[in-house]
Protein backbone atom coordinates (compact mmCIF):
# COMPACT_ATOMS: atom_id res chain seq x y z
CA UNK A 1 0.00 0.00 0.00
CA UNK A 2 2.60 2.51 -1.13
CA UNK A 3 4.07 4.11 -4.25
CA UNK A 4 7.43 3.04 -5.77
CA UNK A 5 9.16 6.34 -4.95
CA UNK A 6 12.90 6.68 -5.49
CA UNK A 7 14.99 7.35 -2.36
CA UNK A 8 15.79 11.02 -1.74
CA UNK A 9 19.51 10.26 -1.49
CA UNK A 10 19.54 9.16 -5.14
CA UNK A 11 17.92 12.33 -6.50
CA UNK A 12 18.88 15.98 -6.85
CA UNK A 13 15.22 17.00 -6.59
CA UNK A 14 12.27 15.69 -4.65
CA UNK A 15 9.87 17.21 -7.17
CA UNK A 16 9.84 19.27 -10.35
CA UNK A 17 6.88 20.86 -12.07
CA UNK A 18 6.32 21.59 -15.75
CA UNK A 19 4.07 24.54 -16.55
CA UNK A 20 3.65 28.24 -17.10
CA UNK A 21 4.27 30.76 -14.32
CA UNK A 22 2.45 34.07 -14.77
CA UNK A 23 2.62 37.43 -13.06
CA UNK A 24 -0.57 37.64 -11.00
CA UNK A 25 -2.00 41.12 -10.49
CA UNK A 26 -4.45 41.30 -7.60
CA UNK A 27 -6.73 44.29 -6.77
CA UNK A 28 -7.05 43.06 -3.16
CA UNK A 29 -10.48 43.88 -1.80
CA UNK A 30 -11.38 45.80 -4.95
CA UNK A 31 -12.30 44.82 -8.49
CA UNK A 32 -10.18 44.56 -11.63
CA UNK A 33 -12.41 46.94 -13.55
CA UNK A 34 -12.21 49.76 -11.00
CA UNK A 35 -8.91 49.36 -9.15
CA UNK A 36 -6.09 51.92 -9.22
CA UNK A 37 -3.42 49.60 -7.88
CA UNK A 38 -2.50 45.91 -7.93
CA UNK A 39 -0.46 43.66 -5.67
CA UNK A 40 1.92 41.50 -7.68
CA UNK A 41 2.42 37.78 -7.08
CA UNK A 42 3.56 34.83 -9.13
CA UNK A 43 1.37 31.84 -9.85
CA UNK A 44 0.75 28.86 -12.07
CA UNK A 45 -1.27 25.70 -11.53
CA UNK A 46 1.69 23.36 -11.90
CA UNK A 47 4.39 25.57 -10.34
CA UNK A 48 2.30 26.29 -7.24
CA UNK A 49 2.81 22.70 -6.10
CA UNK A 50 6.61 23.07 -6.26
CA UNK A 51 6.51 26.26 -4.24
CA UNK A 52 4.26 24.69 -1.61
CA UNK A 53 6.50 21.65 -1.29
CA UNK A 54 9.57 23.86 -0.92
CA UNK A 55 8.29 26.71 1.23
CA UNK A 56 5.86 24.87 3.49
CA UNK A 57 7.32 21.37 3.59
CA UNK A 58 11.03 21.99 2.99
CA UNK A 59 11.57 19.67 0.02
CA UNK A 60 13.94 20.32 -2.89
CA UNK A 61 11.95 21.44 -5.93
CA UNK A 62 12.42 23.06 -9.34
CA UNK A 63 10.24 24.38 -12.16
CA UNK A 64 10.53 23.82 -15.92
CA UNK A 65 9.13 26.86 -17.71
CA UNK A 66 10.08 29.76 -20.01
CA UNK A 67 10.14 33.56 -19.83
CA UNK A 68 11.00 36.44 -22.10
CA UNK A 69 14.32 37.96 -21.05
CA UNK A 70 12.97 41.34 -19.93
CA UNK A 71 12.11 43.11 -16.69
CA UNK A 72 8.73 41.38 -16.28
CA UNK A 73 10.28 37.95 -16.81
CA UNK A 74 12.94 38.67 -14.21
CA UNK A 75 10.32 39.95 -11.76
CA UNK A 76 8.56 36.57 -11.93
CA UNK A 77 11.95 34.85 -11.62
CA UNK A 78 12.60 36.89 -8.47
CA UNK A 79 9.32 35.69 -6.96
CA UNK A 80 10.28 32.10 -7.76
CA UNK A 81 13.67 32.53 -6.10
CA UNK A 82 12.03 34.04 -3.01
CA UNK A 83 9.94 30.88 -2.77
CA UNK A 84 13.07 28.72 -2.81
CA UNK A 85 12.19 26.85 -6.01
CA UNK A 86 15.25 26.12 -8.17
CA UNK A 87 15.45 28.07 -11.43
CA UNK A 88 17.96 25.75 -13.14
CA UNK A 89 15.56 24.73 -15.90
CA UNK A 90 14.03 28.09 -16.87
CA UNK A 91 14.38 28.82 -20.58
CA UNK A 92 15.01 32.46 -21.47
CA UNK A 93 13.75 33.81 -24.79
CA UNK A 94 14.86 36.95 -26.59
CA UNK A 95 12.59 39.97 -26.22
CA UNK A 96 11.20 41.26 -29.52
CA UNK A 97 10.76 44.72 -28.00
CA UNK A 98 6.95 44.99 -27.84
CA UNK A 99 5.64 41.48 -27.30
CA UNK A 100 4.43 41.03 -30.86
CA UNK A 101 5.70 37.46 -31.19
CA UNK A 102 6.58 36.45 -27.62
CA UNK A 103 5.75 37.75 -24.16
CA UNK A 104 5.28 36.89 -20.49
CA UNK A 105 1.85 35.88 -19.19
CA UNK A 106 -0.31 38.04 -16.93
CA UNK A 107 -3.18 36.87 -14.73
CA UNK A 108 -5.57 39.44 -13.26
CA UNK A 109 -7.43 37.87 -10.32
CA UNK A 110 -10.05 39.26 -7.97
CA UNK A 111 -10.94 37.23 -4.91
CA UNK A 112 -14.70 37.62 -4.75
CA UNK A 113 -16.69 38.17 -1.57
CA UNK A 114 -20.00 36.78 -0.34
CA UNK A 115 -22.41 36.47 -3.25
CA UNK A 116 -19.82 37.90 -5.69
CA UNK A 117 -17.67 35.09 -7.06
CA UNK A 118 -13.94 35.22 -7.75
CA UNK A 119 -12.93 36.38 -11.25
CA UNK A 120 -9.83 35.50 -13.25
CA UNK A 121 -8.81 37.27 -16.46
CA UNK A 122 -5.69 35.77 -18.02
CA UNK A 123 -3.64 37.55 -20.66
CA UNK A 124 -1.35 34.81 -21.93
CA UNK A 125 -1.46 34.63 -25.72
CA UNK A 126 1.92 34.00 -27.44
CA UNK A 127 3.73 33.59 -24.14
CA UNK A 128 7.21 32.11 -23.92
CA UNK A 129 5.88 29.10 -21.99
CA UNK A 130 3.15 28.44 -24.59
CA UNK A 131 5.86 28.23 -27.25
CA UNK A 132 7.85 25.51 -25.49
CA UNK A 133 8.30 22.48 -27.74
CA UNK A 134 9.74 18.97 -27.57
CA UNK A 135 13.52 19.05 -27.25
CA UNK A 136 13.63 22.24 -25.19
CA UNK A 137 14.38 20.31 -21.98
CA UNK A 138 16.96 17.56 -21.63
CA UNK A 139 14.74 15.09 -19.80
CA UNK A 140 17.34 12.34 -19.93
CA UNK A 141 19.72 14.59 -18.00
CA UNK A 142 17.03 15.74 -15.57
CA UNK A 143 15.50 12.35 -14.78
CA UNK A 144 18.41 10.08 -15.64
CA UNK A 145 21.53 11.88 -14.43
CA UNK A 146 20.25 14.34 -11.80
CA UNK A 147 17.37 12.24 -10.56
CA UNK A 148 13.85 13.38 -9.63
CA UNK A 149 11.47 11.59 -7.30
CA UNK A 150 8.25 13.20 -8.56
CA UNK A 151 7.11 15.11 -11.67
CA UNK A 152 3.97 17.23 -11.57
CA UNK A 153 2.26 18.80 -14.56
CA UNK A 154 -1.29 19.41 -15.67
CA UNK A 155 -4.06 20.21 -18.07
CA UNK A 156 -3.58 23.98 -18.00
CA UNK A 157 -0.09 23.75 -19.48
CA UNK A 158 -1.15 21.02 -21.90
CA UNK A 159 -3.90 23.33 -23.22
CA UNK A 160 -1.68 26.30 -24.03
CA UNK A 161 -0.68 25.08 -27.52
CA UNK A 162 -0.15 22.04 -29.72
CA UNK A 163 3.51 22.01 -28.73
CA UNK A 164 3.00 22.24 -24.95
CA UNK A 165 0.83 19.12 -25.09
CA UNK A 166 3.70 17.41 -26.91
CA UNK A 167 6.16 18.62 -24.25
CA UNK A 168 3.99 17.09 -21.52
CA UNK A 169 3.89 13.74 -23.34
CA UNK A 170 7.65 13.86 -23.88
CA UNK A 171 8.21 14.64 -20.18
CA UNK A 172 5.90 11.99 -18.72
CA UNK A 173 7.34 9.31 -20.98
CA UNK A 174 10.89 10.17 -19.89
CA UNK A 175 9.85 10.29 -16.23
CA UNK A 176 8.33 6.82 -16.46
CA UNK A 177 11.48 5.53 -18.17
CA UNK A 178 13.54 6.60 -15.15
CA UNK A 179 11.14 5.53 -12.38
CA UNK A 180 9.90 9.00 -11.46
CA UNK A 181 6.35 9.23 -10.10
CA UNK A 182 4.10 11.31 -12.40
CA UNK A 183 1.16 13.33 -11.10
CA UNK A 184 -1.22 15.27 -13.31
CA UNK A 185 -3.93 17.76 -12.40
CA UNK A 186 -6.65 17.66 -15.05
CA UNK A 187 -7.64 21.28 -14.26
CA UNK A 188 -10.11 21.56 -17.15
CA UNK A 189 -10.54 25.18 -18.33
CA UNK A 190 -13.01 25.56 -21.24
CA UNK A 191 -11.57 28.99 -22.12
CA UNK A 192 -8.13 27.49 -22.83
CA UNK A 193 -9.43 24.81 -25.18
CA UNK A 194 -12.10 26.90 -26.93
CA UNK A 195 -9.97 28.13 -29.83
CA UNK A 196 -7.88 24.96 -30.34
CA UNK A 197 -10.49 22.26 -30.76
CA UNK A 198 -12.66 22.51 -27.66
CA UNK A 199 -13.82 19.53 -25.67
CA UNK A 200 -12.92 17.00 -28.36
CA UNK A 201 -9.30 18.16 -28.45
CA UNK A 202 -9.09 18.31 -24.65
CA UNK A 203 -10.13 14.67 -24.42
CA UNK A 204 -7.77 13.59 -27.21
CA UNK A 205 -4.78 15.22 -25.51
CA UNK A 206 -5.61 14.26 -21.93
CA UNK A 207 -6.45 10.66 -22.76
CA UNK A 208 -3.02 10.23 -24.31
CA UNK A 209 -1.25 11.82 -21.33
CA UNK A 210 -3.31 9.74 -18.88
CA UNK A 211 -1.57 6.57 -20.08
CA UNK A 212 1.61 7.66 -18.26
CA UNK A 213 0.12 9.09 -15.05
CA UNK A 214 0.52 7.49 -11.62
CA UNK A 215 -1.39 10.07 -9.57
CA UNK A 216 -4.41 11.68 -11.23
CA UNK A 217 -5.95 14.74 -9.60
CA UNK A 218 -9.27 16.22 -10.59
CA UNK A 219 -12.90 16.50 -9.64
CA UNK A 220 -15.89 14.81 -11.25
CA UNK A 221 -16.25 17.58 -13.85
CA UNK A 222 -12.54 17.35 -14.74
CA UNK A 223 -12.76 13.60 -15.29
CA UNK A 224 -15.90 14.02 -17.38
CA UNK A 225 -14.65 16.88 -19.57
CA UNK A 226 -10.98 15.91 -19.89
CA UNK A 227 -11.25 12.13 -20.11
CA UNK A 228 -14.82 11.60 -21.32
CA UNK A 229 -16.10 9.59 -18.35
CA UNK A 230 -19.74 9.95 -17.35
CA UNK A 231 -21.48 9.13 -14.11
CA UNK A 232 -25.20 8.47 -14.42
CA UNK A 233 -27.19 11.09 -12.59
CA UNK A 234 -24.24 13.43 -12.05
CA UNK A 235 -25.27 17.09 -12.17
CA UNK A 236 -22.44 19.28 -13.45
CA UNK A 237 -24.33 22.42 -12.43
CA UNK A 238 -24.04 21.61 -8.75
CA UNK A 239 -21.58 23.72 -6.76
CA UNK A 240 -20.12 20.57 -5.20
CA UNK A 241 -19.41 17.01 -6.20
CA UNK A 242 -20.80 14.16 -4.17
CA UNK A 243 -18.43 11.62 -2.69
CA UNK A 244 -20.38 8.76 -4.26
CA UNK A 245 -20.14 10.37 -7.72
CA UNK A 246 -16.38 10.65 -7.42
CA UNK A 247 -16.07 7.07 -6.22
CA UNK A 248 -18.10 5.81 -9.19
CA UNK A 249 -16.01 7.93 -11.56
CA UNK A 250 -12.74 6.57 -10.22
CA UNK A 251 -13.89 2.98 -10.31
CA UNK A 252 -14.66 3.50 -14.01
CA UNK A 253 -11.41 5.37 -14.70
CA UNK A 254 -9.05 2.83 -13.14
CA UNK A 255 -10.53 0.07 -15.25
CA UNK A 256 -9.53 1.94 -18.40
CA UNK A 257 -6.27 3.26 -16.95
CA UNK A 258 -4.85 0.53 -14.71
CA UNK A 259 -1.66 2.61 -14.50
CA UNK A 260 -3.45 5.01 -12.10
CA UNK A 261 -2.06 4.23 -8.66
CA UNK A 262 -3.77 7.19 -6.95
CA UNK A 263 -6.71 9.44 -7.78
CA UNK A 264 -7.66 12.38 -5.58
CA UNK A 265 -9.83 15.46 -5.39
CA UNK A 266 -11.03 18.16 -3.06
CA UNK A 267 -14.71 18.06 -2.13
CA UNK A 268 -16.14 21.52 -1.75
CA UNK A 269 -19.61 22.94 -1.45
CA UNK A 270 -19.64 26.62 -2.33
CA UNK A 271 -21.93 28.38 0.14
CA UNK A 272 -20.61 31.83 -0.79
CA UNK A 273 -17.34 33.04 -2.32
CA UNK A 274 -16.03 33.41 1.22
CA UNK A 275 -17.51 30.31 2.84
CA UNK A 276 -17.08 26.73 1.58
CA UNK A 277 -17.52 23.31 3.07
CA UNK A 278 -14.14 21.69 2.42
CA UNK A 279 -12.71 18.17 2.55
CA UNK A 280 -10.92 15.70 0.27
CA UNK A 281 -10.96 12.10 -0.88
CA UNK A 282 -8.22 9.87 -2.31
CA UNK A 283 -8.26 6.44 -3.95
CA UNK A 284 -5.27 4.10 -3.73
CA UNK A 285 -4.90 0.36 -4.26
CA UNK A 286 -8.64 -0.28 -4.37
CA UNK A 287 -9.47 1.70 -1.23
CA UNK A 288 -10.83 5.20 -0.60
CA UNK A 289 -9.39 7.50 2.05
CA UNK A 290 -11.18 10.61 3.30
CA UNK A 291 -9.79 13.63 5.12
CA UNK A 292 -11.41 15.26 8.11
CA UNK A 293 -14.08 17.78 7.11
CA UNK A 294 -13.71 21.54 7.39
CA UNK A 295 -17.31 22.80 7.41
CA UNK A 296 -17.97 26.43 6.49
CA UNK A 297 -14.29 27.15 5.90
CA UNK A 298 -13.84 30.90 5.67
CA UNK A 299 -12.10 31.81 2.42
CA UNK A 300 -9.91 34.85 1.85
CA UNK A 301 -8.60 33.80 -1.58
CA UNK A 302 -9.68 30.48 -3.10
CA UNK A 303 -7.28 30.58 -6.07
CA UNK A 304 -4.53 28.02 -5.58
CA UNK A 305 -6.33 26.03 -2.89
CA UNK A 306 -6.48 23.00 -5.16
CA UNK A 307 -2.79 23.32 -5.98
CA UNK A 308 -1.94 23.40 -2.28
CA UNK A 309 -4.07 20.28 -1.87
CA UNK A 310 -2.01 18.63 -4.63
CA UNK A 311 1.29 19.59 -2.99
CA UNK A 312 0.07 18.28 0.37
CA UNK A 313 -0.85 14.97 -1.24
CA UNK A 314 2.61 14.79 -2.80
CA UNK A 315 4.24 15.53 0.56
CA UNK A 316 2.24 12.80 2.27
CA UNK A 317 3.58 10.25 -0.18
CA UNK A 318 7.12 11.66 -0.46
CA UNK A 319 7.58 11.88 3.32
CA UNK A 320 5.64 8.87 4.59
CA UNK A 321 4.33 7.02 1.50
CA UNK A 322 0.98 6.85 3.27
CA UNK A 323 -2.34 7.47 1.46
CA UNK A 324 -4.23 8.56 4.59
CA UNK A 325 -1.53 11.07 5.49
CA UNK A 326 -1.47 12.22 1.88
CA UNK A 327 -5.16 13.15 1.81
CA UNK A 328 -4.93 14.66 5.28
CA UNK A 329 -1.92 16.82 4.42
CA UNK A 330 -3.58 17.82 1.15
CA UNK A 331 -6.89 18.88 2.68
CA UNK A 332 -5.30 20.79 5.55
CA UNK A 333 -2.74 22.54 3.33
CA UNK A 334 -5.42 23.52 0.81
CA UNK A 335 -7.65 24.84 3.59
CA UNK A 336 -4.87 27.00 5.04
CA UNK A 337 -3.85 28.29 1.60
CA UNK A 338 -7.41 29.54 1.13
CA UNK A 339 -7.02 31.83 4.16
CA UNK A 340 -4.18 33.91 2.69
CA UNK A 341 -3.87 36.03 -0.48
CA UNK A 342 -2.05 34.95 -3.63
CA UNK A 343 -1.83 31.66 -5.53
CA UNK A 344 0.64 30.01 -3.19
CA UNK A 345 0.58 28.80 0.39
CA UNK A 346 1.90 30.88 3.30
CA UNK A 347 1.42 28.01 5.77
CA UNK A 348 4.10 26.18 7.71
CA UNK A 349 4.28 22.41 8.13
CA UNK A 350 3.58 22.79 11.86
CA UNK A 351 0.41 24.75 11.10
CA UNK A 352 -0.71 22.11 8.61
CA UNK A 353 -0.10 19.30 11.09
CA UNK A 354 -1.88 21.20 13.85
CA UNK A 355 -4.95 21.60 11.64
CA UNK A 356 -4.78 17.94 10.62
CA UNK A 357 -4.93 16.94 14.28
CA UNK A 358 -7.97 19.11 14.95
CA UNK A 359 -6.23 22.22 16.28
CA UNK A 360 -8.23 25.45 16.25
CA UNK A 361 -7.60 29.11 15.52
CA UNK A 362 -6.68 30.30 19.01
CA UNK A 363 -4.16 33.12 19.15
CA UNK A 364 -0.53 31.91 19.19
CA UNK A 365 1.52 33.91 21.73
Amino acid sequence: MSLPIKPAAQCAFDQISLGEVMLRLDPGEGRIRTTRHFTAWEGGGEYNTSRGLRKCFGLKTAVCTAFVDNEVGHLVEDFIMQGGVATDFIKWREDDGIGRTIRNGLNFTERGFGVRGAVGVSDRGNTAASQLKPGDFDWQHIFGKLGVRWLHTGGIFAALSETTAQVVIEAVKAAKQHGTIVSYDLNYRPSLWKSIGGLKKAQEVNREIAKYVDVMIGNEEDFTASLGFEVKGADHNLSTIETDAFKAMIETAVQEYPNFKVAATTLRRVITATKNDWSAILWHDGKFYESRKYPELEILDRVGGGDSFASGVQYGFLSANDPQKAVDYGAAHGALASTTPGDTSMATRKEVEKLMSGGGARVQR
